[in-house]
């Protein structure tokens, strides 16, 4: 252990994997630099330096939004200043593993809407598709430009007390928070200079170009105009629309910017009329098209469903895509990476149960103090429980919800997330950590993203990592 006072309260976390420290608290080789760089540095300087980080993600506007809090909305993005760091080994098996899961989830996704031959060959059983919310009968048989379904990707990792990471869910949807990626990335540069080529830090800084290519790429035009609709400032993920539409020279529109005129998709300017080529939405499915999916929706293109059938725009990510990213379906994909690939699973999924069987649900009542209960079709953390913090009256309450509808849950054994060092209150302290790689998957192949988002879950022994439920995030660093 050191003896600088930064690290006189570092308190291991019992049976779990620390990212800065072996097991017998040598320290790990990744950190070395950065740590001797923290030792000669004065406490009051780091100080300053979390205040920087702070002013500066103030200034930016890094902001997301907490739709059920009474005291404002508006939240500046906490900001842990000391990096993740993950070895280049470690970040290959990654990548392997998050490529092979991206092209199983993308077969599986054709084959639902096409041939199903997963259901016929009762590898999935049909009824979880056939009530998935997210399954759309209007994809049936509509191929998108060179059958990817799933450009754009945000596949959220956990590293167990063993030390391998494993996939906690695969986001498929609309995944956000890559601009906060960027943005830790700037201020890492800001308060650590020089730090960063020293170690040999992957840059992340091409992922915006990197972006504009493979939504250009997804388009049979020449010179395709590309554009990202957002559902409007009060979205929660609405500054990284506003981000990335800047960082990739686009258009940021809302619904009401485009219409939709002989199943071509147009950009009202103040010249006319602009075709549109590729729309890469951040708007969900229900709200995408009012003439197909939810009547009353205000965000979306009337029309917008005609012209993606007919060939004439690219949806990025296709409709209907969340069909592969539902919890219940989570459960499968080894089965998927098996049957469409012949290979043997490079990332593990979590352990997981199926409410909607009675045998399985008995095992977590039973067991409940070391479970999670989460919704199939649940998102950012809410409508969870933690069944060794929950009381028996909400234990019982929530077994009232289950029991209404038992295929819509699904329960894990809580993990021990692995912990790496914050600096907090003046002293470095262990705090539990996931993993956000984001991949573009273009008719070039995949590219993911060397680091991600690292989320934290800043309340001292807490497992959730959301930013809505108090959690904030680091930069992460690939060394090579």
């Amino acid at each position: 252990m050191q003896n600088s006072p930064l690290f006189s309260s570092y308190d291991f976390l019992k049976d779990t994997w620390d990212e800065m420290y072996s097991s017998d608290t040598k320290l790990r080789t990744q950190y070395e630099t950065i740590i001797d760089y923290l030792k000669k540095m004065p406490i009051d300087e780091l100080r300053k330096k979390e205040d920087l980080s702070k002013t500066l993600f103030m200034n930016q506007g890094v902001t997301f939004t907490v739709y059920n809090d009474n005291k404002g909305i508006e939240k500046i993005f906490p900001f842990d200043i000391l990096p993740r760091i993950i070895t280049y080994d470690e970040w290959t098996k990654i990548e392997r593993g998050i490529k092979q899961r991206l092209i199983a989830l993308n077969l599986f996704i054709k084959d639902i809407y096409h041939d199903q031959f997963i259901l016929k060959d009762k590898v999935i059983p049909s009824e979880l598709i056939y009530s998935c919310p997210y399954f759309l009968r209007q994809m049936k048989d509509l191929a998108p430009p060179f059958d990817i379904y799933t450009h754009i990707s945000g596949i959220d990792l956990i590293r167990n007390n063993d030390g391998e990471f494993y996939v906690l869910e695969d986001n498929l949807r609309t995944p956000s928070g890559v601009s906060y990626m960027l943005e830790n990335r700037e201020i890492s540069k800001r308060i650590f200079p020089g730090v960063l080529p020293q170690n040999n830090v992957l840059s992340v800084s091409n992922y915006p170009d990197l972006l504009y290519k493979k939504l250009q790429g997804c388009s049979q035009q020449s010179n395709p105009n590309v554009v990202l609709l957002t559902p409007g400032i009060y979205n929660s993920a609405y500054y990284e629309h506003t981000t990335l539409a800047r960082m990739m020279g686009i258009e940021l529109v809302e619904g009401t910017d485009l219409v939709v005129d002989n199943h071509f998709v147009y950009m009202k300017t103040t010249n006319g009329l602009k075709r549109v080529d590729v729309i890469y939405r951040r708007v969900d499915d229900d709200f995408l098209d009012p003439l197909e999916f939810n009547p009353n929706s205000v965000l979306g293109v009337a029309g917008i469903m005609s012209a993606y059938r007919k060939g004439n725009v690219t949806i990025v990510n296709a409709p209907g895509t969340g069909v592969a990213d539902d919890k219940a379906i989570y459960i499968f994909v080894p089965d998927m990476i098996r049957y469409y690939l012949n290979e043997e699973p490079i990332l593990k999924n979590i352990e997981t149960y199926q409410l909607g069987k009675p045998d399985e649900l008995e095992y977590v009542k039973k067991n409940i103090s070391k479970m999670v209960i989460k919704k199939t079709d649940g998102s950012g953390g809410y409508g969870m429980l933690m069944g060794h913090e929950a009381s028996d009256k909400e234990i019982e309450d929530y077994f009232k919800a289950v029991k209404e509808a038992p295929s819509a849950f699904i329960a894990q054994p809580i993990l021990r997330l692995s912990t790496a060092p914050c600096f907090i209150d003046g002293t470095l302290s262990p705090r539990c950590v996931d993993l956000r790689p984001f991949a573009l998957y273009g008719p070039d192949g995949i590219d993911i993203c060397p680091g991600g988002l690292t989320r934290v879950a800043l309340k001292k022994g807490s497992l959730v990592v959301n930013s809505s439920q108090g959690g904030g995030s680091k930069d992460t660093w690939v060394i090579k």
